[in-house]
């Protein structure tokens, strides 16, 4: 029975999405990858919670009922804009340890890289999930705490319904078997649940219950912390109880920039997206890409080409803004962007070697964090809105399950670039803006991202995907900006992805086979691929509210 389910949903996920409509509301909406997170966010906002206290609780949720990506062993970025005109962007992703060096994932005999940086106790970063949704808690949230993360403790200790999408453990169980509590929690006697189980994590719920009666205290220096750091040290892991301690949430000024009388609120670096977002919009702004429609090849054609030149960019200059000076005026600058838009040719792709012709040795990054992020958007009655994106990295993170603690720990190690210079799995180059160093932030694609519009929230988006993420997001803006779509016809929209390397354009198996054959007649190598993206995203209009999950997940919209 578990391979019918299993084939059914890899067919769902490459079948051409069908036409829906937006879920409406007239007050606050919640759009996340599960539906019992969306449900908890919409039940706190009904019970007097605003769109920050619903984020908070939709994150804890999502690390009982998304494993997958949900996490409180993870880290993320986090979008706030309220109705009073205040923004702010949190930083709380994972960071290297005081003990970690540029070559430690470097086999000394061999000058390889090792699998240390995706896989097990070594592979983990600090994680931040815990502390950052309290900052956010203390500077924007209503309710009390011990309410945000009850609906999560009732979760873990009553169990829910499994099904494969929700948790996705089949594809992920050779990892998770490999540790003690990963396998003893996400399999069943050595095999995966069945869809329709229930499914409860004892251990999860009473570490989530001292977060709730001590805050994020106890996960970076109480019990939950003390376990952790003695779990790492028995099994050879980096993490310290100093580093845990240490650990502090960076609050930055979001990026913001303007398209079409729109205000974007955006991230910044850390966050390679927002740079790259500003830009793509600053170059296609000042084209006639829209004149064939949405899909067209003429259109497909100008948005690749002003992806390729941004990530060329983004490959050479983003790295942690504490580390190395990112120069994200000049990157943005109407003159530079009005260079890239005239080097496109409207008739001809044109090759990635001419579009930065450099030794690949001394290129920059490109993030390389793997899909199973998880993104989602609140919006509540009052015009508050969140944007967050949050990550364990791969899927079920490093495999590992804390001992005793119920949480997985993520790989986020394996964003920074192992081997500085040489090309990753993916086939990314990255270099020493994003190596080793202890206390450094990897770069990341996570983009969430906030329109305005006459200073109050227009739109709420943002995506899982990798290195894709940044050109989803964007996709989903200029759909609903420059092609006047609905909120969901945006969000199921066929989208399309260039890196600059490898030199391919990316297209979901949904794009024509015509419009394919005319893209290829302009020069673009082409790769069909399932999915691109998973946009969770809620447009404000009229009085109404508007939620999109996305067509290729299990996502939920539900608003009150």
């Amino acid at each position: 029975m578990r391979k019918i389910v299993a084939l059914i949903c890899i067919f769902s996920l490459t079948a051409p999405l069908v036409a829906r409509q937006p879920v409406h509301a007239k007050h606050g909406m919640v759009v996340s990858r599960e539906s019992h997170a969306t449900d908890v966010g919409v039940a706190v906002m009904q019970s007097g919670g605003n769109a920050v206290d619903a984020a908070v609780a939709v994150a804890f949720a999502l690390a009982v009922t998304y494993p997958f990506g949900g996490n409180i062993g993870g880290g993320g970025f986090m979008l706030v804009h309220m109705a009073d005109g205040r923004s702010t962007f949190l930083d709380f992703r994972e960071r290297a340890t005081k003990s970690a060096s540029r070559n430690m994932y470097i086999d000394p005999a061999t000058g390889k890289a090792t699998r240390e940086s995706t896989q097990g106790y070594r592979s983990a970063g600090i994680p931040g999930t815990v502390r950052g949704l309290e900052s956010a808690h203390q500077k924007f949230g209503k309710k009390a705490w011990k309410d945000l993360v009850q609906p999560a403790i009732n979760l873990a200790t009553d169990g829910f319904e499994m099904s494969f999408e929700r948790m996705r453990i089949p594809e992920s169980a050779a990892k998770l078997s490999q540790y003690p509590d990963s396998k003893r929690i996400f399999l069943k006697n050595g095999v995966p649940y069945e869809v329709g189980d229930t499914f409860k994590q004892p251990d999860l719920a009473k570490t989530l219950s001292r977060i709730r009666d001590v805050g994020a205290k106890d996960f970076y220096e109480g019990e939950t912390a003390r376990m952790l750091a003695k779990d790492m040290a028995d099994h050879h892991g980096e993490i310290t109880l100093d580093d845990l301690k240490n650990y502090k949430v960076r609050e930055l000024k979001p990026l913001e920039g303007a398209y079409k009388g729109y205000t974007v609120l955006t991230s910044p670096p850390p966050s390679s997206g927002g740079i790259g977002i500003l830009q793509m919009m600053g170059i296609l702004g000042g084209t006639d890409y829209t004149k064939s429609g949405p899909g067209s090849a003429y259109a497909l054609h100008y948005e690749a080409e002003a992806m390729r030149r941004c990530y060329a960019d983004r490959s050479q200059y983003l790295g942690d803004p504490d580390f190395v000076k990112v120069p994200v005026a000049s990157l943005i600058e109407p003159a530079y962007l009005t260079k890239l838009r005239a080097s496109i040719d409207r008739a001809k792709a044109t090759p990635s070697s001419e579009v930065r012709a450099a030794d690949p040795a001394t290129f920059g990054l490109l993030p390389t964090e793997s899909h199973e992020t998880t993104h989602f958007s609140v919006v509540d009655a009052e015009g508050n809105a969140v944007s967050l994106t949050y990550t364990l990295n791969g899927g079920f993170g490093s495999g590992v399950t804390a001992t005793g603690l119920g949480f997985l720990l993520n790989n986020e190690m394996d964003d920074f670039a192992s081997e500085p210079g040489r090309a990753n799995m993916f086939g990314l180059i990255q270099g020493e803006a994003n190596a080793i160093a202890p206390g450094k932030t990897p770069v990341s694609s996570m983009s969430p991202t906030i329109l305005l519009k006459d200073g109050k929230v227009f739109l709420v988006t943002g995506s899982p995907g990798g290195s894709t993420i940044v050109n989803t997001v964007l996709q989903v803006i200029l759909n609903v900006v420059d092609f006047h779509m609905n909120v969901q016809e945006a969000v199921d929209q066929t989208r399309i992805h260039h890196q600059w390397m490898p030199d391919a354009l990316s297209v979901e198996k949904t794009v024509p086979p015509d419009t394919i054959e005319l893209l290829k007649q302009r020069g673009h190598s082409i790769r069909v691929q399932g999915v691109l993206g998973d946009v969770q995203t809620i447009l404000v209009d009229g009085g109404w509210v508007q939620g999109a999950a996305d067509g290729r997940g299990e996502g939920t919209a539900k608003g009150y």
